[in-house]
């Protein structure tokens, strides 16, 4: 009995040895649930590779208050990853020849106080963050006003601009009021809601049925909150706590995992835009007044390389497409290989304590199990 009994715990631990040994995704696991416990805000994360989900795990709670789990269903709040949405919208009623990426925005915003600013800027230098209008929102002084605030009052300040932070096209500064105002623009051209106009462009044909757009009241069901970390107890950051939270352009759409390995089967398959313009959206956009030092580096929204995202210059002999989001106590990454047909998505609902060693121990399995040759 006590022999059988041993050889019993002995072929168990062979067994529990073996899975934790060089298990790539394994390790990975190892290292969310050691980062994100069952009573404390999490995460979900997949893998995808080709058509076959490699990896798709989640993380703690989604409401610390019912203590309601994180699954792959929970709709997390994607911060700047919505910029994507917005982006493809934009490429949407170019295609349907209703805008040109060339247009000035003073053709869609006659209020500018300077209108030569408005006249040099153009659409395509809103997409890609090359546009040099001066954020001049003073957010900080009207904290309670910019809680609520808008895409329109978080881009009207911007139109009082008296001069550019550089001419169009000279280099990259991130821009947030570029997205409020790209989502305006919508809104004039598909007269109404740029959010419905994105549920019914982009969500219906991609299959993203539970995904939703910050049109005022947050969405309530479904949902996670986010948290963040003070004196060592978790208090809720999420719907209102942040400044310009309301805003949507610039980061309003709710989706889950699932459903954003949804939305990449539809980008990759010209669901609701054309191959040309899709390809052009992810390649690096080169302005030809480009002033800076660093080479360009991002298309239209998307970031291109892997050297921002990682904080590295050692190649991985293939190119990323990616966005993150941070908002609130979210925090969001989705990042593309096309040719080797890899997508890596996580979506937190805390800071994590580091999120880059997470993307880097995803990177590592695509070596490892040499998908990246």
């Amino acid at each position: 009995m006590r022999t059988g009994f041993a050889l019993f715990c002995l072929l168990l631990l062979t067994a529990c040895v073996t899975k934790n040994s060089g298990d790539p995704l394994n390790e990975l696991d190892l290292l969310l649930a050691g980062e994100f416990t069952p009573d404390q805000p999490g995460a979900s994360v997949l893998i995808q590779k080709g058509d076959s989900i490699v990896f798709l795990k989640s993380y703690g709670l989604a409401d610390m208050e019912t203590k309601e789990k994180i699954t792959e269903n929970t709709l997390f709040n994607l911060g700047s990853v919505s910029k994507t949405f917005v982006s493809n919208g934009i490429l949407i009623l170019m295609e349907n020849g209703m805008l040109s990426l060339e247009d000035s925005i003073s053709e869609y915003f006659n209020d500018f106080s300077n209108k030569e600013i408005a006249d040099k800027v153009r659409i395509k230098h809103l997409l890609s963050h090359t546009s040099g209008l001066p954020d001049i929102r003073k957010v900080s002084e009207n904290f309670d006003f910019f809680l609520t605030a808008k895409d329109e009052e978080n881009f009207a300040p911007i139109k009082q601009a008296e001069s550019l932070n550089f001419d169009p096209g000279e280099r990259f500064e991130y821009s947030n009021p570029a997205f409020n105002g790209l989502a305006l623009i919508i809104e004039k051209l598909a007269r109404q809601p740029w959010q419905k106009f994105i549920a019914d462009s982009i969500f219906q044909p991609s299959g993203m049925v539970a995904s939703k757009i910050t049109d005022g009241a947050y969405p309530q069901e479904g949902v996670a909150h986010a948290y963040s970390l003070t004196d060592g107890v978790y208090t809720e950051d999420d719907y209102g706590e942040f400044p310009t939270f309301a805003a949507a352009g610039n980061g309003g759409v709710w989706s889950s995992v699932t459903e954003l390995a949804a939305y990449e089967r539809a980008i990759r398959q010209n669901k609701f835009l054309g191959k040309e313009l899709t390809d052009e959206s992810r390649s690096v956009y080169h302005p030809e007044n480009w002033a800076d030092s660093t080479d360009p580096f991002i298309g239209y929204s998307w970031f291109i390389g892997k050297d921002r995202l990682l904080d590295e210059k050692n190649g991985y002999g293939t190119g990323f497409i990616y966005h993150t989001g941070d908002q609130g106590g979210f925090r969001a990454f989705y990042i593309v290989i096309p040719e080797k047909d890899i997508l890596y998505i996580g979506l937190f609902n805390r800071p994590p304590a580091n999120m880059k060693e997470i993307i880097k121990k995803g990177i590592s399995l695509f070596q490892i199990n040499n998908w990246l040759e």
